[in-house]
This record gives C-alpha cells, structure tokens and sequence, in this order.
C-alpha cells in the first residue's frame, strides 16, 4: 500500500512554515509564478490584468523616464524588499542609481526606493490602497502614488502622498484627473488623458 494522504501531498505548493514565509522563501522556492509578492509571510499571486492598467503603466513608466534626473531610475515589477516577511512588487518604482548592483539583480532594499506607484486591480484593492502603503511609509520610502480608474473616459486618477518623517505615515499632497504637474519628488508633467488615444 501507498503512503499516507497529507495536506502537502495534496497540493501542488509546499505548506508554509508555521510563521510564514520570509524573503529568503520567496527567492528561492521552485517554480514560484512569475510576479509573487511576500506580504505579512503570504505568498500573494498575481491575477490577469486589464488593459487600463497596461496601457496607465506605460503611460507613468514613459512619463517618468522623460523627466527622471540621471541619478535616479524608474523600474516596474520588481520586488522591493521591506522586511524579513514583506517583499512587495510595485507596478512602478524610482530608485536610486547606485543601488543598482548586477543586471543579474532581482530586487531592492526600501531604503534605495524613492517612489514607489501602485495601479489598483479589481483583485488588489485592499493591498494596495491600505496594506501596502502602509508597508511602503514604515520601511521609510518617502514617496508614493496610488492610480484608480474613474470617470466616463476610465482615464487614471493618481493620488499622490509624502511621507511624514514624524508620523512615518504617507500625507496625500494631491488628486490629479488630467495632468500630473509635480515638482516632488522631481518635476514632471504628464497627461494623463492621453493613455486614451
């Protein structure tokens, strides 16, 4: 007769540890799905996207590439280590060049990151309005912007936050409809309504 039925034989992902998962797991677990975030020791999977939020991701990611001092660069979905037990991937993020090490290099360390964006989805909605803005101030990133869809035109709405160094907790600084103008963390101007045509 065959062994005994259990719970990890049954599924296709190893049971996690009774604490969770931490970074090192994430980097080294088999066969992992491409995109895994570490959260609170959970490993977090991506769902298919729509096209509102490919089409406002090229259209920050170009916006940004335009205007971004040379010191700085802009990246998108690659991990950003907060933590032992938190590895987030934001949709967008600014970080500083020397942090750059290898192109062999997979992820960040939060005090590297200048700007972190995150495009909600249907399925990450509490994530990413609360859970990882959360993260993002406590691990000392000082900027960070949340994208919604709204209107008639479903055109990106970015709310945009600073970190307060007292209360380490992000302070919103803006709700930009049409154009993004800022002069922090550098300055930029995007239209934000031609993602449309």
């Amino acid at each position: 007769m065959g062994g005994a039925m259990t719970a990890e034989s049954l599924s296709p992902w190893p049971v996690p540890p009774p604490d969770g998962y931490t970074v090192d797991d994430l980097f080294t677990l088999p066969d992992l799905p491409p995109h895994t975030e570490l959260i609170d020791g959970s490993l977090v999977f991506v769902s298919p996207q729509r096209i509102f939020h490919m089409a406002t991701l090229y259209l920050l990611e170009s916006g940004l590439r335009r205007t971004v001092p040379d010191h700085l660069l802009v990246g998108r979905e690659m991990t950003v280590v907060l933590g032992p037990r938190n590895a987030p991937e934001p949709d967008l993020f600014v970080v500083r060049e020397e942090a750059v090490r290898s192109r062999r290099q997979t992820s960040f360390e939060a005090a590297d990151v200048l700007l972190v964006v995150e495009v909600v989805s249907p399925d990450s909605e509490a994530r990413d309005r609360d859970t990882k803005p959360r993260k993002y101030a406590a691990a000392g990133i000082p900027h960070f912007w949340l994208v919604e869809m709204a209107g008639d035109e479903d055109h990106p709405v970015v709310h945009t936050y600073e970190r307060d160094p007292v209360t380490q907790v992000y302070a919103l600084t803006g709700i930009h409809h049409e154009r993004l103008r800022l002069s922090v963390p550098f300055t930029l101007d995007i239209d934000l309504t031609s993602g449309s045509r």
